[in-house]
């Protein structure tokens, strides 16, 4: 068996609303790799991508609902583990 982590990832349309939740993703997730392409942001980790409510509310400086996560992502690379008020986790669960 190995202890490859497998890379999960997340795509967020590229705007002015979203800079601050990618920002946020990158302060829980400090090992991560972004890159920008065209209207676009690509974001992968090993292992798991951590989105914290507070972090994004602290970035964005108003009150932000985890349901609006939805409205950011074009696509993303593993399981949604966990997803509530507080946190949304992606990994791959296998």
């Amino acid at each position: 068996m190995s202890d490859t982590l497998r890379q999960v990832g997340i795509d967020i349309q590229e705007s002015e609303e979203n800079r601050g939740l990618v920002a946020a993703i990158r302060a829980d997730n400090p090992e991560l790799t972004v890159r920008h392409l065209p209207g676009l942001v690509k974001i992968q980790a090993a292992g798991q991508i951590v989105i914290n409510r507070e972090t994004v509310e602290r970035e964005l400086g108003r009150e932000w609902e985890t349901g609006e996560f939805q409205l950011a992502i074009v696509s993303f690379a593993g399981n949604l583990s966990e997803w509530d008020d507080d946190q949304i986790i992606v990994k791959w669960e296998h």
